[in-house]
């Protein structure tokens, strides 16, 4: 059981940073340089109104898991590196709540009402979070590899 735990959480993770890698080094690049703003601006917000729900998903998915695994654990006894990536994971939940709830909704409701400036300003703001979260995310990864 713990093995089949542990597979969602790390797959979980996997879906999580492997999309904002794509994101952040593929297709926000190509996206910037080759579209005017209007069509940049509502490809992005399809493609990461789709990877949102997917986080979603993930962010349900490792703090259940993470949360049973620490559960059968004495956490007295538990890594640091274990302490450290609960604390960093909690941290980019928060963030990407942040996220969902203030800017992304911004996006929305401009590429509604085509008001290109202010959703450039709403992906503007997404994107340093993003990085933020990316980062996070490969800490907590070398935080469990390396902190035991």
């Amino acid at each position: 059981m713990y093995e089949w735990i542990k597979f969602f959480h790390l797959a979980a993770a996997i879906v999580w940073i492997g999309g904002m890698a794509l994101v952040i080094l593929a297709l926000r690049p190509v996206v910037v340089a080759q579209m005017a703003p209007p069509e940049r601006l509502t490809l992005m917000l399809g493609v990461l109104s789709r990877f949102f729900n997917m986080v979603w998903v993930s962010v349900a998915l490792i703090l259940a898991s993470g949360l049973w695994m620490l559960s059968m654990t004495d956490m007295k006894l538990a890594p640091r590196g274990w302490h450290a990536m609960s604390g960093l994971g909690v941290l980019m939940c928060l963030i990407f709540a942040h996220i969902w709830f203030v800017p992304f909704q911004r996006l929305k409701a401009a590429v509604s009402a085509s008001d290109w400036p202010a959703a450039g300003k709403a992906l503007g703001q997404i994107h340093p979070m993003v990085l933020t979260n990316f980062a996070l995310g490969w800490l907590a990864v070398l935080a469990v590899l390396v902190w035991r």
